[in-house]
């Protein structure tokens, strides 16, 4: 089979590679669509270490091409989407139903401890535990279940309520899912702010109440602010930087939640006053990966078009095209991009 493998930093190449044997607990599926991840980006520049070669890609579905010996419920032809955090169920995290912070993870083609072989690949291997069936879904969308579910997972580590207000920093993909993931528990109002003006004409087309230029503030968090009607009930950062993480914050009211959502580098750092959250008990809260249980939801999501997720995906793309997906990436080009291994 063909897969594009990441070979060093900054290198992948599309090899030949043996294709995969499933176990007798797992499926052999041929990937139909892969979406492309910052997660993907940092990996292939180095800011998140991982052992070469390693085939990434972690947001996909396909058909089933195979089915172990012990595999029930599922046969060759299904059509699934694939949850790439892989648990041990048995650790004390596992028990309590927080699969995310497995003591033990390994993830297909992500970010985890341990990391395997992923979908940017005619064929991944996948524990049978880690599907749920789409049945004639478009596997572009359905390979936004797994992004889709690790909003799910931010929206619910804030416990956001109907009419709670919202301002979301950064609208790239992630931003315009939470955005509408915020929507569907019925947030109000929701205030995007993003330098792009496209980006921020898709994210009033998908529900954004405001959106704000942070380029023509003269103070971007007054702006929002003024925007919400006063500070906001979450504060949500969705770049990964420290200085939009510290003006979310600041957007944030008193006995609220600041969601620190996109993936800041390993080594950054930042200043907080104890005092301001002792005194104003506005609490940070991270957000990292998914649940099993919401994988399965953002499936159900996509499924009955609860979601938008069709005009986020900007193009499809070949294997070989993976370092052109990166190149744009880093300059803010377009917004999820697609990988079909089947096509040239």
């Amino acid at each position: 089979m063909r897969a594009t493998t990441l070979t060093d930093v900054g290198s992948v190449e599309v090899q030949e590679r043996d294709r995969p044997v499933p176990a007798d607990d797992e499926l052999l599926v041929q990937v139909g669509a892969c979406g492309v991840c910052m997660t993907d980006f940092h990996m292939y520049h180095g800011s998140f270490a991982v052992e070469t070669p390693l085939v990434l890609g972690h947001e996909s579905a396909g058909t089933v091409a195979e089915v172990g010996r012990d595999v029930t419920g599922y046969e060759t032809g299904d059509r699934v989407a694939i949850n790439p955090t892989v648990p041990c169920n048995a650790c004390t995290y596992c028990k309590r139903g927080e699969t995310h912070l497995c003591e033990n993870n390994t993830s297909i083609g992500g970010a985890a401890d341990s990391v395997i072989d992923g979908a940017f690949a005619e064929y991944v291997r996948v524990p049978q535990t880690n599907v749920e069936e789409i049945g004639d879904m478009p596997f572009e969308r359905a390979a936004l279940a797994e992004p889709l579910a690790c909003c799910l997972h931010g929206v619910g580590q804030v416990d956001c309520d109907p009419g709670d207000s919202v301002a979301i920093i950064g609208a790239g993909p992630i931003g315009l899912l939470l955005l509408q993931s915020f929507r569907n528990v019925g947030a109000a109002p929701i205030v995007v702010s993003e330098l792009d003006e496209a980006r921020r004409e898709l994210a009033a087309e998908l529900g954004a109440d405001v959106v704000v230029d942070p380029a023509e503030a003269d103070d971007p968090v007054t702006a929002i602010q003024e925007a919400a009607g006063g500070p906001v009930d979450v504060g949500v950062e969705a770049i990964g930087l420290v200085p939009t993480i510290e003006q979310a914050n600041a957007v944030t009211a008193k006995g609220s939640s600041t969601l620190i959502f996109g993936v800041p580098d390993q080594d950054a750092t930042m200043e907080i006053s104890p005092f301001d959250v002792f005194f104003d008990e506005v609490g940070y809260r991270g957000s990292y990966s998914l649940t099993t249980e919401d994988f399965e939801r953002a499936v159900t999501l996509l499924e009955h078009e609860r979601i938008k997720a069709d005009s986020l995906i900007t193009d499809q793309i070949s294997l070989e095209d993976l370092p052109t997906a990166f190149e744009r990436m880093e300059n803010g080009d377009g917004l999820k991009h697609v990988v079909i291994p089947d096509s040239e």
